[in-house]
């Protein structure tokens, strides 16, 4: 495939790639986000602890975020239409595998290491191209890309209830593994784009004001020099103690709802509102990120604290619509967050370390995503009470946006230090002439 132009085409063929985008999202996030209707159903089958089950949706994140170096270096090394095609192979075949049922660890295996990292080769990739596409309308392009894990959760919640029940767990897995299959479809979609980094690095600077920053190098390996830079790192802890709270509602709100003594068919239905809340937040944050009337990491650090503090509230509620309103805002606010936590990446690393910064980024958000699913777990089976998972939620994600705070001062710092020694340099040379 030949270069497609010297710089992000803005559009143009940028949609087919966002639209491949949605389904990847939607095939993947939007499954794992289901894993909680699974739950019960489980862990009745076996037996076990409620943190002993919450190790195979912690497996699948964990292996969701480990193999995202992996993927943007393989991506680097061949492309990533056939990384892509790669993850729908492995997650049709983790869950294909799922169903034969031959025990817990089986499923850690099959649910958890298989379908996390196929998750990951989709999914890494497809986000790194719609970036790679856009610039000046980078944030609403991956927030509609984005919003395909909300849309498929809204039809996916219902539809894996009636799956579970009319062909039981193992046999939902197995039509789910096959619906899983058209990411390979949507790898084929996915066009190779070649950029030159001057002009690429050039629209950027237009629009974020870092016109003093030198040239960038064409890089073609994966940049593990990256985690030198001290905003980085920050936003690294900031990734941790986010995905710590992440992970944690969609797998405790099913159990949550029934223990508030709703009929089966409520708790799904608190899923579809909680995705629709979502795709809203994505839709509109995407939406005001374009506008740039606030900087994206300043935006960012607003509604990852008032995410926080919706969790918190949550389990106060106690009847179904107190539970549906409190679930609302906190879709949208977790859309919110989403739309531009990744797009983010691009005003700390530059577009030409966006892949390393985000295999990166992605890798050590692992550790969050590993322990806060089974943390909350024993809290709830020592607690006996689903609140607590909540409150620990609630805790990290405001923890967690103190560091966004560093990291705007930081980038902000290192942008005026920029403009100083330009205008510097336009001085001397006003001088010299």
């Amino acid at each position: 495939m030949k270069p497609s132009g010297a710089g992000p085409p803005d559009g143009g063929y940028g949609w087919v790639v966002v639209t491949s985008a949605f389904f990847t999202t939607g095939l993947t996030a939007a499954v794992l986000k289901n894993f909680g209707l699974f739950f019960l159903d489980i862990q009745n089958h076996f037996g076990v602890l409620s943190s002993t089950t919450s190790w195979v949706t912690s497996t699948a994140i964990a292996m969701f975020h480990l193999g995202a170096p992996a993927a943007s270096a393989l991506a680097f090394r061949f492309s990533h239409r056939a990384v892509i095609m790669i993850g729908g192979l492995l997650t049709s075949l983790g869950m294909l595998l799922a169903s034969l049922d031959l025990g817990l660890p089986w499923l850690y295996l099959t649910m958890g290491v298989l379908q996390g990292t196929g998750i990951s080769f989709s999914w890494i990739p497809a986000s790194s191209m719609v970036s790679h596409y856009f610039v000046r309308w980078r944030p609403i392009a991956y927030a509609i890309a984005s919003s395909g894990e909300c849309v498929f959760a809204v039809a996916f919640s219902p539809s894996f209830q009636w799956l579970i029940e009319t062909y039981t767990w193992q046999g939902a897995l197995i039509v789910i593994g096959g619906l899983q299959l058209n990411l390979c479809v949507c790898g084929a979609l996915m066009r190779p784009l070649e950029t030159t980094p001057s002009s690429a690095r050039g629209t950027e600077e237009r629009l974020d004001g870092d016109a003093a920053a030198p040239p960038p190098k064409r890089k073609s390996t994966f940049q593990c020099s990256l985690i030198r830079k001290p905003e980085l790192c920050l936003y690294i802890l900031f990734a941790i103690l986010a995905a710590a709270g992440f992970f944690i509602p969609p797998l405790f709100l099913v159990p949550f709802a029934y223990s508030l003594g709703m009929d089966e068919y409520w708790p799904a239905s608190v899923l579809s509102v909680l995705a629709l809340a979502d795709l809203a937040g994505r839709l509109t944050c995407g939406w005001v990120a374009n506008m740039r009337l606030l900087r994206n990491l300043q935006l960012l650090a607003v509604v990852t604290t008032l995410l926080g503090v919706v969790l918190l509230l949550l389990p106060v509620s106690r009847g179904y619509w107190a539970v549906l309103a409190f679930t609302s805002l906190y879709g949208f606010l977790f859309g919110c967050v989403v739309a531009i936590h990744v797009t983010s990446i691009a005003d700390i690393v530059t577009l030409e370390g966006f892949d390393s910064g985000l295999g990166l980024f992605m890798l050590f958000r692992s550790v969050g995503g590993f322990v806060g699913p089974p943390a909350a777990g024993w809290l709830v089976d020592h607690t006996n009470d689903y609140s607590a998972a909540f409150y620990l939620s609630g805790l990290c994600l405001v923890s967690s946006a103190v560091f966004v705070v560093l990291v705007d001062r930081l980038v902000q710092r290192r942008r005026g230090a920029a403009d100083a020694d330009s205008q510097q340099d336009d001085r001397e040379r006003g001088q010299v002439k």
